[in-house]
Parts: structure tokens; C-alpha cells; sequence
């Protein structure tokens, strides 16, 4: 099937054949869907601390910073261009009309002046036309107006990273999102004066990213008194995936080599493997507020932070009894109880196993790497929700599943996903080492059956493309997983430009 300048090329990208054999072998048999036994609620399932717990949690949390012998990361996937987010100002640019005429295009116009990069926008339409916003709107030139927000000429938001747009306005300046990660970071995940934060990044936007955190990087640290440690990383070229036509077989750029994708954020599985931590942050880039309602944010950081150590700390006594034989019968029962009750983990088939084999499926189940999810009520908004799903083992365990991964045909299951009260805004803390202070390989924890297909072109043709499971779906598959639900007003994500002229983000 390959050439030996397919083979060449493959191994050019650290990816071995027989992964690439197996890729296409996933495309042509397509992914099973997953065997559901409900969706998480409060009822069952998700986490709802009360005010004591709450401060306790919080507690918990600072006690454990002040152990001063943890390391504690901020990740942000911060990869790809904010093209989408301005995909209806680039249908007005298009448009066969000069005037606002869709609901968000006046929108946009009405209240131009309350976006961040207001400002810096009307300096451009001044240096490339002679003339501010004001003017340019008045003699009807809207298209003008979009062209110095959008393309290369003006601000080129366009192509820019998300991370690197002006989201909010201060009385001294305007800061990006990646800003506003810096300043998450010094409120709730420094720990002795330092602070570390991963951006993951397109190799495209790198520089930009370097060169605005050597710009920006004293400041903060002089604002909140402590030292940054920030690191980037691109999306492996090995976890890239073979694209293949619609039959089946692998799609050929025009020189006749083969075309590989990005595997989606799942990807980043990788990049989070790379990272020396004992608690990571996850969230994304956009999910920033001012300031001014940045308390909330940091509140419910801690208490989903302080949730995951106290369990931690609970898994490691467990796990430590269970090495050391020094448990009786009495022991595995309240083991069997913390792992169905609190890491909400359960198998019908316990009843049936000796002890030995009991001993070892509950060491199993407990050292494993961890992760607490904040999940907000659903109102509609796009994302994966809170669920419980089997395993290949016959275990039931909480699991964040997107639509992609639920079988359409099956009546019940597209009810439990439309009925379910809570979504997953990708708000989590992890817990990455064992008990003995050695790394996990997250890689080995990934379900592989996650993934999914999806369709595409490049240059009006058809593709099939392979998505990897993803980073908080099936790469987190095989983690222990505690739903808490956090207040909807910590989620705030920027999918169009318009969106930054919400409350939330003025």
C-alpha cells in the first residue's frame, strides 16, 4: 500500500506504519458508540459542597500549597487561529450588501465602542484611510471598518490565536486572554511565589506568544509579587492523523504524498504527559473574565482544587493499606464503599471475586491519575456532558461525553443526553503522580475506541478525517473522575467576536 517515500515520510514524523495500518483500519471500521447507563446529576453523580464544604475545600487547598513541596501547573490549549469566531463579520465582508443587515451585524456596529480593541481599531482606520470609525460609519464605509479589524492591513485578528486578541478593557490598557491566565494563575495556582503555566500553541503563533509574554511578563510579576514560570509546546507531528478518501484509501495531496491532519486536542494528551507537576489546571483559552468578576473564578478553583487533594490524600491511605496487607475484611468493605461512593466506580461483578483478585481490582481502580471537573448547568450552550458509561472491564464510571460519541438510534441514550442537566465547560484539576510520587504515562490511560470521524475537504475535495479521543472524552477515559457543579457565571467562553460585548466580558 505504501511507497517507499510514504514510508519515509511517515517515519519522518515519528509515527511508525503499523500505527498508520491501524489508523486507517479505525476510519474503514469506524468507532464503536458507548454503552451508556445515564447521565450524572445531583441526584447521582455530581458534587454540590455546601457553604461549610465549601470552606473547607478552600482550606484544604491552601493548606496544601503551603506544604511548599507541590508542583502545581496552569495548562491552556491555546492552538489554532480565532478565524471562527469572526466568521460572520467575514460573510459581511463577502456579503453582496455595504450595510448591517443580519441581527449580529448591527449588533456588532451598535456597540462597537465597547469592544476592547476599539481603541486600536480606530488607529488603524485612521493610519490606512485617513479617517476614525466614527467617520468611516458615517459615510456608510461599514466594509472598511471590518477589513482593518479582520485582515493583514489592520489588526489581522483573523488570523491571530484567540489568546492574543484584546478581550478586556482596563483603565490602563487592554488585555489578551493569555493575560488574564497570567493573572489567574498568581490568585490561586502559586505556590511559594512562583507560578507555572503551559500554553499549548500552533507552531504559526509561537513567536507571537513569546514575544507578548516578554512584554507583559514583568509587569505582573511586579503586580502580584511573584515570578512566572511560562512554557509553551506544539501539537506533536506524531500525533497527527492520515486523512483518506471517501473509499477508504489514503487521500494524496497533489505531489502525490500523503496527507496528514491534526488529531484534535485530544492530542494534547501528549503535551500534558510531558509536564512535571503533581496538580494540573485545564481550562481553555477564551474562558476569561475582567477583573472585576474574577472572585467567583478563583473561589470555585479552589474548592474543585481542594475536592481533588482531600480524595487524593484518601486514595493514597487506601492504596498504602492495601500494600502493606495491613487491612481485614472490615477495611475492604469501606475501600469498596469510598471507590462506588465518592470516585462513583462501581462493578456488579465485585460480589463474585476473592479476595486476591478483589485486592487487585481495587488497587487498580484507586492509582490511577485523577481529575475533579467543574460542571455547570446546561443552558444550551455547546459541550460534552457529565455521564456514566461501562468500561471494557464491566465497571460503570463517570465519563464527559460530546454527541459524537452516542448512538443517534438508540431512543433512551439521545434522551439521557437532551435531558441532562449539567455540561462539562472544560474547568478541571488533575492529579497526575501516584502515591509514591512517580509521573503516570496518561497515554496508557486513554480509551483508543474514543475517537471519531469526521468529514472534510482540501481544495474541493472530499476527505475523511480521524479525530483522536478527546483530551477530557476518551483521553481521560481510564481516570478516576469527580463531577462538582460550579456556578454558570465561571463559565464565560468567547465563541463569536459578539460575545465579548456580554456583561461578563466588560
Amino acid at each position: 500500500m505504501f511507497t517507499d517515500a510514504d514510508k519515509k515520510q511517515i517515519e519522518s514524523r515519528g509515527i511508525s506504519i503499523a500505527r498508520v495500518e491501524h489508523q486507517l483500519e479505525q476510519i474503514k471500521q469506524g468507532f464503536p458508540f458507548l454503552r451508556l447507563e445515564g447521565a450524572a446529576s445531583v441526584e447521582k453523580g455530581i458534587v454540590v459542597p455546601n457553604e461549610t464544604e465549601q470552606q473547607i475545600a478552600r482550606q484544604k487547598w491552601e493548606d496544601y500549597k503551603k506544604e511548599g513541596r507541590h508542583k502545581v501547573v496552569k495548562f491552556i490549549p491555546a492552538s489554532g487561529a480565532a478565524s471562527r469566531m469572526f466568521k460572520n463579520m467575514f460573510a459581511f465582508l463577502t456579503a453582496d450588501y455595504d450595510t448591517p443587515s443580519t441581527d449580529f451585524e448591527k449588533k456588532f456596529f451598535a456597540d462597537i465602542k465597547q469592544f476592547a480593541f476599539f481603541k486600536t481599531l480606530d488607529k488603524k482606520c485612521q493610519a490606512n484611510h485617513g479617517k476614525t470609525i466614527d467617520q468611516l460609519i458615517t459615510e456608510g464605509n461599514y466594509k472598511a471598518v471590518v477589513a482593518n479589524m479582520l485582515n493583514n492591513e489592520g489588526m489581522n485578528f483573523g488570523q491571530l490565536p484567540k489568546g492574543m486578541l484584546l478581550f478586556h478593557n482596563y483603565k490602563d490598557d487592554a488585555r489578551t486572554p493569555m493575560e488574564e491566565h497570567l493573572v489567574e494563575a498568581a490568585l490561586y495556582a502559586s505556590v511559594d511565589g512562583e507560578a507555572n503555566i503551559h500554553f499549548t500553541v500552533s507552531h504559526d503563533h509561537l513567536d507571537l506568544f513569546e514575544k507578548k509574554v516578554a512584554e507583559k511578563k514583568d509587569y505582573y510579576e511586579q503586580k502580584f509579587g511573584i515570578h512566572y514560570n511560562i512554557s509553551f509546546s506544539e501539537q506533536k507531528p506524531s500525533t497527527d492523523t492520515i486523512a483518506t478518501n471517501p473509499d477508504n484509501t489514503p487521500f494524496r495531496n497533489e505531489d502525490g504524498s500523503l496527507l496528514f491532519r491534526p488529531g484534535g486536542h485530544g492530542a494534547l494528551i501528549e503535551n500534558l504527559n510531558d509536564i512535571d507537576a503533581d496538580i494540573v489546571f485545564v481550562k481553555n483559552i477564551d474562558n476569561v473574565v475582567p477583573d472585576r468578576l474574577k472572585a467567583e473564578t478563583v473561589l470555585w478553583k479552589q474548592i474543585i482544587a481542594g475536592v481533588l487533594v482531600e480524595t487524593q490524600q484518601k486514595v493514597f491511605a487506601y492504596i498504602q493499606a492495601l500494600d502493606s496487607g495491613a487491612y481485614n475484611h472490615s477495611k475492604l468493605e469501606e475501600i469498596i464503599r469510598f471507590v462506588q461512593r465518592d470516585l462513583c466506580c462501581r462493578n456488579a461483578d465485585l460480589k463474585h471475586f476473592e479476595d486476591a483478585e478483589l485486592v487487585s481490582y481495587l488497587k487498580r481502580k484507586l492509582n490511577r491519575p485523577m481529575r475533579v471537573c467543574g460542571v455547570v448547568k446546561n443552558v444550551g450552550e455547546p459541550g460534552g456532558g457529565p455521564f456514566f458509561a461501562y468500561n471494557a472491564d464491566g465497571s460503570v464510571s463517570l465519563q464527559i461525553l460530546e454527541s459524537s460519541q452516542i448512538d443517534k438510534s438508540n431512543a433512551d441514550y439521545v434522551k439521557m443526553f437532551t435531558d441532562g442537566t449539567h455540561f462539562n465547560p472544560v474547568d478541571l484539576v488533575c492529579a497526575i503522580k501516584d502515591y509514591e510520587g512517580n509521573a503516570f504515562n496518561l497515554v496508557d490511560y486513554v480509551d483508543e475506541s474514543t475517537g471519531f470521524i469526521s468529514s472534510k475537504s482540501k481544495n474541493g475535495r472530499e476527505l475523511k478525517a480521524l479525530e483522536l479521543p478527546g483530551l477530557w472524552n476518551g483521553a481521560m477515559s481510564d481516570w478516576n473522575t469527580i463531577f462538582v457543579e460550579v456556578p454558570l457565571s465561571t463559565f464565560n467562553p468567547v465563541k463569536t467576536v459578539n460575545d465579548l460585548l456580554r456583561d461578563s466580558h466588560q
